[in-house]
């Protein structure tokens, strides 16, 4: 196990009728002027924002409103944002939704105590500042920034999406009612659950080896996910298996899951390319697609790492061939997301071998060269992974 710093500020209030604790919690943490950020009409169509609202207002905490995050957050809202909280002396933000508004919320938080643009501490990764408190109001389980230290935002001028990671910007408050989630699109239940899974193989799959206390919760968590997934897909109102999906979807991306491990992210890097050349590419849906494409091109690094996380998830008998048993962990993590009606290919998503050469200046911008830790890629390996997955 290596060494490894965590934290994890975030005050969890979970269950039934939880967003209706905004306003007491907030007003006992100090708030005294809150940034409402959300992202379509949905969120005011079904009365949450108003809920929301007028619980800060039953708590004595002025607010004011600022929607429109589309998936994939764009650097533009962001900014606008930013100048919102200056000009209004906003000392805490609120996201009502997933993990792009999320995302976004946290770009903002960040760029509302700097002086420089936003969009520079994406490039500089620099820490050396306050960030505004944040509270979520959970929507969309996948990404898990409701209580994790990361942001990812597009910059559509520039054709980037990248991430960011600060302790400093983890939630303050998370209020989880799995209830709001009963009216998600059979699609975007499914995206979620492929996001949540893949921030797993992430940290199970790097160059560390075993750490049985973290690899056992890891592979708990896989389990889970398998488990609930068809049961959340066809009974949607199912409160229990929406609760497990809820939860099991912020243990993913908080960071408990890959404590004393380096964690890889190379997948999650290839598919950041994906929906920055098309913001309309889900992230779930484009990690579907490249994550079984990347364990094809590295999987002999360890092949016995593949073979055992096989047997411990989808069951497999081990055959006396570890290679064989890799390919076929592959075939079944391919198959499970297939299952939930993610793609398999890129050409599902609209993109074609002659849009590659696109993506790679970006990614080594975004990544760096050589990136990855289970194994270190260049863009040549990067290149043919998205062959692999055309």
């Amino acid at each position: 196990m290596e060494n490894f710093e965590f934290v994890s500020p975030t005050h969890f209030v979970f269950g039934r009728g939880a967003e209706e604790q905004v306003g007491a919690k907030l007003a006992e943490a100090g708030a005294k002027r809150v940034l409402v950020h959300f992202g379509g009409e949905s969120a005011r169509r079904s009365g949450l924002i108003d809920r929301v609202g007028a619980s800060l207002d039953a708590a004595g905490i002025e607010h004011i409103e600022l929607g429109g995050v589309r998936p994939n957050p764009e650097i533009t809202l962001v900014r606008e944002g930013v100048q919102l909280c200056k000009e209004g002396d906003v000392d805490w933000i609120l996201a009502v939704g997933g993990g792009s508004v999320i995302d976004s919320a946290k770009a903002i938080a960040n760029g509302a105590c700097v002086d420089c643009d936003v969009w520079e501490l994406f490039e500089t990764k620099a820490l050396d500042h306050d960030v505004l408190p944040i509270a979520v109001v959970l929507t969309i389980p996948a990404a898990g920034s409701e209580a994790s230290k990361n942001t990812v935002v597009s910059n559509d001028e520039l054709g980037r999406k990248t991430g960011y990671a600060n302790n400093a910007q983890r939630p303050k408050f998370a209020f989880m009612n799995p209830e709001l989630t009963f009216t998600l699109p059979p699609f975007q239940t499914a995206a979620g659950l492929t996001d949540m899974y893949c921030h797993l193989l992430e940290r199970f799959f790097d160059d560390v080896g075993a750490v049985p206390v973290t690899d056992n919760l890891n592979l708990s968590l896989m389990n889970t996910i398998r488990a609930e997934a068809p049961r959340v897909l066809a009974d949607p109102d199912n409160y229990d298996a929406r609760a497990n999906i809820m939860w099991t979807g912020m243990l993913c991306h908080q960071g408990l899951a890959g404590v004393g491990r380096h964690e890889d992210w190379a997948t999650h890097g290839l598919e950041h390319e994906l929906s920055a050349l098309d913001p309309a590419i889900t992230h779930g849906a484009g990690l579907a697609v490249m994550f079984p494409a990347w364990m094809e091109y590295v999987y002999g690094e360890n092949p016995a790492r593949f073979a055992f996380y096989g047997q411990a998830v989808f069951g497999l008998t081990p055959t006396g061939d570890v290679e064989a048993d890799a390919l076929s962990a592959i075939d079944e993590t391919r198959a499970f997301f297939a299952s939930l009606g993610m793609p398999t290919t890129l050409a599902e998503l609209g993109v074609d071998a002659a849009d590659i050469p696109k993506m790679l200046p970006t990614l080594a911008q975004n990544k760096g060269v050589p990136f990855g830790s289970f194994k270190r890629l260049t863009l040549e390996d990067a290149a043919e992974i998205y062959k692999l997955a055309l």
